[in-house]
């Protein structure tokens, strides 16, 4: 008998508890100013990264290695090792020879002149 007047007073109290509670809904205003929107609303639409068209990796006559990833934008990157940094070559009227930053690849295919080296797959 003593629990159900405790177990009767706790449902009492959680009772009056929720009774204070507001029951008005919250009304939530949001900035609607947004100083971008029409630069934004106005900006050409920006074109996708350049896509690898082959990944070729060439051994030269004098045993080097090199790494070089062809771009379908006619670009190309270089690495002298397999997780290297790559440095990006541009060509002119998207032909090869690739040049930049003293690295030069003539060609795209399985024979090719790197840094004035024969080169093949």
């Amino acid at each position: 008998m003593h629990k159900t007047r405790i177990l009767a007073a706790a449902a009492i109290a959680a009772l009056a508890t929720l009774a204070a509670c507001n029951t008005q809904p919250q009304v939530i205003t949001v900035n609607q100013y947004d100083p971008q929107a029409e630069a934004l609303k106005n900006a050409p639409p920006v074109a996708p990264p350049p896509m690898i068209q082959a990944s070729k990796t060439y051994r030269c006559a004098d045993n080097s290695l090199y790494f070089v990833d062809f771009y379908t934008n006619n670009t190309a990157t270089i690495r002298t090792s397999q997780n290297g940094t790559p440095t990006q070559l541009n060509s002119t009227d998207g032909q090869p020879p690739f040049t930049g930053d003293n690295h030069s690849v003539s060609g795209t295919g399985d024979r090719v002149t790197i840094n004035g080296k024969s080169c093949h797959t």
